[in-house]
């Protein structure tokens, strides 16, 4: 089963540590851990070939890229997905085909209104349109917020968009978490979108704080793998540990890492893509 890792906790590493994020060191110690593949986030077309000519250095392969946007009015709607276009060309140029794509949240971090949805919902539809056109995948990815009152956001991305253009990313952890820590509604999530989930990000929490490898925890691995497995097809695994106030230190980033990895074999093997 491939594995792959999220640049993110690995940026967060680079800044608790005081120095500039290398990227190319980064890939090496995810490579040195056991990794497959990275993730990487690209914010415009610029960037595919830097992020591309450092995982060839490494030797890690890419099958996604994360590329985020503001889609809640039609004039940076319009400006996102152009640049997520120009961005899933180059990718296409190295063989990369998938886009995990979250959309902004609001500057002030509030609930973004009724209309400000229903023009995000068509920008991703028409975007995924666009994409599995050109021959691209845009999937869906999601982090508390899009929980918030009732999970309108989450929901309406989804359920007010056609399922061959719009796919899920699902992270199994910024469900629980933004549905407060309930593992009932990510069950019902997965029951209801399961079809959907091309992709499947990974981490762990012990009593709603983050963990620094996978193991045991307040999410039920073999539950959820059950559960997907039932509904999805193969997803991509991805483990993006991350780091907040009050977690427990106490391995090493590559040995914790390493640890996920095998985790991660452990609950899913068979599930993933191989």
């Amino acid at each position: 089963m491939f594995i792959g890792t999220n640049v993110y906790g690995w940026t967060q590493l680079a800044k608790e540590e005081g120095r500039e994020f290398d990227r190319t060191l980064a890939m090496k110690q995810a490579k040195e851990a056991g990794f497959d593949g990275w993730e990487d986030i690209c914010r415009s077309a610029g960037d595919v070939a830097t992020v591309a000519a450092a995982a060839s250095g490494a030797g890690i392969e890419m099958r996604s890229a994360y590329v985020p946007g503001n889609y809640v009015d039609a004039s940076t709607a319009g400006a996102a997905i152009d640049n997520t276009l120009a961005v899933a060309e180059a990718l296409r140029d190295i063989g990369i085909t998938r886009l995990v794509v979250n959309p902004d949240p609001l500057s002030d971090k509030g609930l973004k209104s009724d209309a400000q949805l229903a023009i995000q919902g068509r920008a991703m539809d028409d975007l995924g349109a666009a994409l599995r056109k050109a021959g691209s995948t845009l999937q869906f990815h999601s982090h508390a917020p899009e929980m918030a009152a009732g999970a309108r956001e989450f929901h309406h991305m989804l359920a007010g968009t056609d399922p061959r253009n719009v796919r899920l990313c699902l992270d199994v952890h910024w469900v629980f978490r933004g549905a407060g820590d309930s593992h009932i509604a990510l069950d019902d999530i997965i029951r209801l979108y399961g079809d959907r989930v091309d992709e499947v990000h990974l981490r762990q929490s012990v009593k709603g704080i983050w963990k620094e490898k996978l193991g045991e925890g307040d999410l039920d691995f073999p539950r959820i793998a059950g559960l997907v497995g039932q509904r999805a097809q193969k997803p991509l695994m991805v483990i993006e540990l991350a780091y907040e106030p009050g977690m427990t230190r106490e391995l090493d980033p590559v040995e914790a890492h390493r640890q996920a990895v095998a985790d991660a074999r452990r609950h899913f093997d068979g599930l993933g893509e191989d």
